[in-house]
């Protein structure tokens, strides 16, 4: 866990039933991620983004800038923040839990972001009787709300002493893969697959997310000191070769000798 100035993004209220708590939400992650800029390669000059008036053909400031929908063509309506709103009150102010479901239902293909959920005052008391209360019934909520001009569905679950509320991509949004070239009836060898289940039983261990460290960004961070000191960089490591049918077995069972895997230890792909 990384400690951060936290901002809350949104204001609002958790609401199920008739119960409503007034919570602020705050971003519960970040990106992990090079802050690249783009730079003109003659001279290494960098490249900025211009906000260009169609009619004008000049450069329009942030504060000339509005939002607008076209609703025929070349007909538009203008929409600033107070007009979201107005849209509907209760939803751009309340995280409304509809249902409580069991976590396991729900395929990890939909979870998108967390947040964290913090009581504003007065609000303690009933935030932890819903935290409780979730953690007593082993379900979590299923909730909508309402940010950034979006109607979005998410998660509500307890995380240690916080509420986190964990957002949810659409069915919609979730893209299928009938369109990839998958395995449909390709026959598995029974002895192969025996095999294949000892191995995920020997490499089995307790889920500990401190143990899993960004390794390739701090090998991207090596690459740019030595740049920046004009030194050669030399490739590391080698691209990964696929097995060979035949030598499935033997890969499986040669893997089975090995000690479980380290963070830094080099393996054969099977």
């Amino acid at each position: 866990m990384i400690g951060r100035i936290m901002r809350a993004l949104w204001k609002g209220s958790i609401s199920f039933g008739l119960v409503n708590i007034p919570v602020k939400m705050y971003v519960a992650s970040h990106e992990k991620e090079f802050k690249f800029v783009m730079l003109h390669k003659k001279d290494l000059s960098q490249i900025r983004y211009a906000r260009i008036c169609k009619n004008e053909d000049k450069e329009v400031p942030w504060d000339e800038i509005v939002k607008g929908y076209e609703y025929e063509p070349g007909e538009f309506v203008v929409l600033n923040e107070e007009d979201f709103k107005k849209a509907n009150l209760t939803k751009s102010k309340a995280i409304e839990i509809i249902d409580f479901v069991k976590e396991e239902e729900i395929n990890t293909v939909f979870y998108s972001k967390p947040y964290f959920l913090e009581p504003e005052k007065n609000a303690h008391k009933a935030y932890a009787l819903l935290r409780e209360a979730l953690k007593k019934s082993k379900k979590v909520g299923i909730a909508k709300f309402v940010i950034h001009n979006r109607e979005h569905i998410a998660v509500i679950k307890p995380f240690e002493e916080a509420i986190i509320l964990n957002e949810l991509r659409y069915v919609e949004e979730i893209i299928e893969p009938q369109d990839l070239n998958l395995p449909q009836k390709e026959k598995v060898a029974p002895k192969e697959l025996e095999v294949a289940l000892k191995l995920i039983d020997h490499l089995t261990a307790d889920f500990q997310p401190k143990k899993y460290k960004d390794t390739y960004t701090e090998e991207i961070k090596d690459i740019i000191n030595q740049k920046a000191k004009g030194r050669k960089i030399h490739p590391k490591g080698q691209e990964p070769r696929p097995s060979k049918v035949q030598d499935i077995m033997s890969l499986l069972k040669a893997s089975l000798d090995e000690p479980p895997k380290k963070s830094k230890r080099k393996r054969k792909s099977a």
